[in-house]
């Protein structure tokens, strides 16, 4: 199956037997904030296992999501582009609540990691195209996907039906599922548990997938592979399994519940117990798929990333992030391209390959993996302009050397926003699409995270010859993408519609 001209595949078969090649797992959380786990501080919500890998792994301190929200982040991960040559660079729907797909003849990691003789599976939610589209997660190198590929149908945890290869296997969740969405009923007590009953579903979604992802892991011992775990949780809306609420009583003081009269996401009357346990329940499933690759005999050679594709969520649909400092200090959410949208709280655990309890603080992104990945699989990859990809495989064996080039971002929503770092620099432009309707000038903010991680004191008056060279940086690492132009960078096409899915 040839992808690219990009990769010159060179398979180390005879240095590198499958036998010696480790397993990858990627568990991938969906709005985890930075200071949501225990080993960056949290103080209230329990993440023992992923606090594991982190005792017995590397932290990556320093470690950058593709982009501000799900799609676009997610396509840097599977493409190894840095999102100025991206595919997808917003969350763009082109019907049927699919996401934006991936196109035909892309180089992918999954694609990548098959072509080297992995057995690759994903499992959760995909949200970068339909089983119909091109961006196909059996079309783009997977063999085995369970989970949703629409990111509005994981908006509900208990949704209508589960996707198996593509093929839809209702839940028991009745027809429509357990709304996502919804209004509280007018006149009803908010503290009554009955009103609630409309949003409280039976077949949880992510249990299906945990199951799913055990099984993989059982049947493919033998040979190397790649699991993609991409929960749902802790995303909107709040909902969770009673029993999974329960390790929170007495533990968390709720202000009031979460009952929204003119639409929003679904209720619920306990929104801080419910995302504590949530953020939990994903921590449980870490923890089953570590003890199955135990089972398996195949946990001391298998690398685990665990990560979390943009920061937490803005306090919508009852998530509540200054109560539990989800951002850890770090200044902004989910939607900025300042650290707390984008840093975040990363792990990697490889008995047979990286020292415990030691630390990276290497510029790093989610870019990185292909390039990782590759070369533990044996692969040699050519690095270009597209592919903006750096081996994290020293890092990770203890040389901490900076990267060789800056790290870019661009996100054309939430008002238009570029960032790029560069050793101790970082530039950010916010509001670009506000300053260019009005003409006026793109301010380029400077900070010095070395000094000023919380991005408090703006330098660029200080450095101007700091910005100027940081802005050409900025420039020279992107094409403009007519599907996704960058305000207040990009012209704006006329009459800009909905994006086609492209079929195949």
């Amino acid at each position: 199956m040839s992808r690219t001209p990009l990769l010159l595949l060179a398979l180390l078969t005879a240095a590198l037997g499958a036998e010696t090649r480790p397993n990858i797992v990627f568990i991938l959380a969906d709005d985890l904030g930075f200071g949501e786990v225990g080993f960056n501080g949290q103080k209230i919500i329990r993440t023992p296992n992923v606090d594991r890998l982190a005792r017995e792994g590397m932290i990556l301190t320093r470690h950058y999501c593709g982009n501000a929200v799900c799609a676009p982040s997610r396509t840097v991960l599977m493409t190894g582009r840095n999102p100025g040559h991206a595919t997808a660079r917003d969350n763009g729907d082109v019907g049927d609540r699919e996401q934006f797909p991936l196109p035909t003849g892309i180089a992918t990691l999954p694609g990548t990691l098959k072509q080297a003789g992995y057995a690759t599976a994903a499992f959760g939610k995909w949200g970068m195209g339909s089983f119909e589209s091109t961006g196909s997660p059996l079309k783009q190198g997977f063999d085995r996907f369970l989970g949703v590929t629409s990111q509005w149908i994981a908006h509900s945890h208990y949704p209508p039906f589960i996707q198996d290869d593509g093929k839809k296997v209702p839940l028991d969740n009745g027809p429509d599922g357990t709304p996502g969405h919804g209004v509280f009923p007018a006149g009803a007590d908010p503290q009554d548990p009955k009103a609630y009953a409309p949003f409280i579903g039976k077949d949880f979604l992510s249990e299906r997938t945990i199951v799913g992802a055990e099984a993989f892991i059982a049947t493919h011992k033998d040979k190397p592979f790649f699991l993609y775990y991409a929960s749902p949780l802790p995303h909107v809306a709040l909902q969770i399994p009673a029993e999974e609420l329960k390790q929170y009583e007495g533990v968390i003081t709720e202000a009031a519940p979460y009952a929204p009269q003119k639409g929003g996401y679904s209720p619920n009357r306990t929104p801080r117990t419910t995302y504590a346990a949530m953020i939990s329940r994903l921590d449980k499933e870490v923890g089953r798929i570590l003890a199955a690759l135990e089972k398996a005999g195949v946990a001391d050679n298998t690398i685990i990333v665990f990560s979390g594709d943009n920061g937490a969520t803005h306090d919508a649909g009852g998530v509540d992030t200054q109560y539990f400092n989800s951002a850890g200090g770090l200044r902004g959410l989910k939607g900025s391209l300042h650290e707390g949208g984008i840093r975040e709280p990363t792990v990697v655990r490889w008995p047979a390959g990286i020292k415990a309890g030691t630390r990276s603080h290497r510029i790093s992104g989610f870019e990185d993996w292909f390039v990782t990945f590759s070369e533990l699989a044996g692969v040699k990859m050519e690095r270009t302009a597209a592919i903006a990809s750096e081996s994290l495989v020293p890092a990770l064996k203890g040389t901490d050397t900076p990267r060789t080039a800056p790290l870019y971002r661009e996100f054309p929503g939430y008002g238009s926003q570029q960032a790029i770092w560069d050793g101790k620099w970082k530039a950010i432009r916010t509001d670009m699409a506000k300053k260019a309707q009005s003409k006026a000038p793109i301010v380029t903010q400077l900070y010095d995270l070395d000094a000023d991680p919380n991005e408090t004191n703006d330098l660029a008056a200080k450095f101007p010859d700091v910005v100027k060279e940081l802005e050409a940086k900025m420039a020279a690492a992107r094409v403009p993408n007519p599907d996704f132009p960058l305000p207040g960078v990009d012209p704006l096409p006329a009459g800009k519609g909905k994006k086609k899915a492209a079929k195949k």
